[in-house]
C-alpha cells in the first residue's frame, strides 16, 4: 500500500458489522461506473488495502454480491450499508470511505471510470481522471 498507510476502524450503520484494517492507503479513489452508482445510489469513494489486513466482527451479517467475474461487493444484510469491494483475482480490497469511523486522514486522489459517470453531475475538482482503472482521461 502507500507510504501514507494507516490503521482504521469502521462499520455499518446498525453496528452489526465492525472492522479493523491495517495498512490502508490514505488516498481515496472515487468510482463513477454504473455498477458502483447503482449499488450505492451515487458515486463510490474507497480506500484500498489488502484483504489479509482486514478483520471483521459480525462477518456473518455481510452479504457478498458477485458483481462481475472480477470482484464482489460486501454489504450489511441487516441495514444495507455498503462496506467492501473485494477482488476475486488477488488480495485487493477496497473499503468504502463512508464506513470509516474517522476518515480525516484520507484525501480524494483520483476518479475512475469517468466515461461511465452519471449525466446528472459534473466532476469539477481538477483531480486526475481515468476512463477505466488506469487509462488517463483529460479534464472535460
Amino acid at each position: 500500500m502507500s507510504e501514507n498507510a494507516t490503521d482504521i476502524g469502521g462499520g455499518c450503520y446498525c453496528g452489526k458489522v465492525r472492522y479493523r484494517a491495517s495498512g490502508v492507503g490514505a488516498a481515496l479513489v472515487e468510482c463513477h461506473c454504473s455498477q458502483c452508482r447503482k449499488q450505492s445510489g451515487h458515486r463510490y469513494a474507497t480506500a484500498l488495502t489488502e484483504a489479509a489486513g482486514v478483520e471483521i466482527d459480525g462477518a456473518d451479517a455481510i452479504t457478498w454480491f458477485r458483481a462481475s467475474s472480477e470482484a464482489e461487493r460486501g454489504f450489511c444484510a441487516a441495514c444495507g450499508s455498503h462496506l467492501f469491494w473485494r477482488s476475486l483475482n488477488d488480495d485487493r480490497m477496497a473499503i468504502l470511505a463512508a464506513s470509516i469511523d474517522d476518515a480525516s486522514a484520507f484525501r480524494l486522489e483520483k476518479h475512475i471510470f469517468v466515461d461511465d459517470k452519471g449525466g446528472y453531475y459534473e466532476i469539477a475538482d481538477g483531480l486526475p481522471r481515468f476512463a477505466g482503472y488506469d487509462t488517463p482521461r483529460p479534464p472535460a
